[in-house]
């Protein structure tokens, strides 16, 4: 059994029925307060869920935890610049019109959201560290045309089977 309190536990109630059916969990609240109660593995991504509906993230793209490939990672942009120039930061990470950050969501194929001084960012295990070093980058002053050329160098490939090799015949 789990205990935490969340900010947006109203996002947590309206959902609860599709919560506990999809996560395989129980959830009971008490205010801000939310219980759940289950088999560990499930609490643990039942929390890492629940975390990312708490941090802003959209129901649909929160429930994506679920899938063993997607992991829910923060970054604190304080640990990476200066404490006075916070808003200039946030502001080239979102960019103008929101620019940078779809940019960054296609290039990286993550999900990010802001929350005061914190990312967060949904996606797949493989492609969270690539998305984190451009965050980093962009925090630090890289230019985004510099970030943007990193994280297609360092795009991982799909692997497809064209069916160019013959299978073996066994004798």
């Amino acid at each position: 059994m789990k205990r935490f309190i969340l900010e947006k536990f109203l996002r947590v109630t309206k959902n609860r029925e599709k919560l506990e059916k999809s996560l395989n969990v129980k959830i009971s609240n008490r205010g801000k307060e939310i219980v759940m109660e289950g088999p560990p593995l499930d609490e643990y991504v039942a929390e890492k869920v629940l975390d990312a509906l708490d941090f802003g993230f959209p129901f649909s793209v929160a429930m994506s935890i679920k899938e063993e490939e997607y992991v829910f990672e923060i970054i604190s942009i304080k640990k990476y610049t200066k404490k006075s120039d916070l808003e200039k930061v946030r502001a080239r990470i979102i960019g103008s019109g929101g620019k940078t950050l779809r940019a960054l969501t296609e290039l990286t194929k993550c999900n990010f959201e802001i929350k005061g001084n914190e990312i967060g960012i949904i996606g797949d295990a493989e492609e969270i560290k690539p998305a984190q070093q451009a965050l980093i980058s962009l925090i630090r002053g890289s230019k985004t045309a510099n970030v943007y050329a990193y994280l297609e160098k360092h795009h991982p490939l799909p692997v497809f089977d064209l069916g160019l090799k013959e299978a073996r015949k066994k004798k």
